[in-house]
């Protein structure tokens, strides 16, 4: 988990639920994003909130610290971890959301193939995944050492059968408490790995297995298969 996903409505829905009183500062624009099949190293909308406001920034999927160049920058960050060890520990106060509409994990088929399913909100309400990262507080213009990674934990429930990790999803209410700056870090520590949204609060299904292909786009890959 959680190695692609999916930003296709506007940034504009995505913070509609979030009750952040300041205006958004948009580096991203106010058109639909419409990626259907975002793969890690893209970059992707990402919220995170600054002295002067709520940022909406394009910032890579994918971090690692100055010295680990031997290695391809980790897409994600096993929550049991993160807040303690050394590899994130320059990024940890660094919080920020990446609102999605789903994800996708992979199943193996028993014919040496893999089939992907679908993961979302019953009630289809943009998902704010936990992130920390790097990224521009004051510039749209990314650098070379911007990125995030998305905070995981163990599955629970019926999606075990699906994956065994899964990102930390964050209520409306939650999410504004992780952005904010002022929110101590054992706080931040507590929702990471307690207070994440349930497993009953999803759904999952097969779909497509174009989505296999990070070249394929369109809302055709988030459609049910029999």
């Amino acid at each position: 988990m959680c190695g692609r996903l999916t930003q296709y409505r506007g940034i504009h829905d995505f913070v509609a639920a979030l009750s952040i009183p300041d205006a958004l500062i948009n580096h991203i624009g106010d058109e639909p994003l419409a990626r259907y099949n975002a793969a890690p190293t893209t970059r992707l909308a990402l919220l995170h909130l600054e002295n002067d406001g709520l940022h909406a920034d394009l910032v890579r999927w994918g971090w690692r610290p100055h010295w680990a160049k031997d290695r391809a920058p980790p897409i994600n960050a096993r929550v049991e971890k993160v807040a303690h060890g050394p590899y994130f520990r320059p990024i940890w106060p660094h919080r920020a959301i990446v609102p999605v509409d789903n994800w996708f994990e992979w199943v193996d088929s028993g014919d040496g193939s893999k089939q992907p399913w679908l993961i979302r909100r019953k009630d289809r309400a943009p998902v704010y995944c936990a992130a920390i990262g790097q990224f521009p507080a004051a510039a749209a213009e990314p650098t070379p050492e911007d990125g995030f990674v998305i905070l995981t934990a163990d599955s629970a429930g019926g999606m075990l059968d699906i994956h065994d990790r899964r990102p930390i999803v964050l209520s409306p209410e939650l999410a504004e408490e992780w952005l904010d700056p002022s929110t101590p870090r054992e706080r931040a520590e507590q929702m990471a790995l307690f207070e994440g949204e349930a497993s009953e609060v999803f759904e999952w299904f097969r779909v497509s297995k174009a989505v296999g292909n990070v070249r394929n786009q369109g809302p055709e890959l988030i459609e049910p298969q029999a």
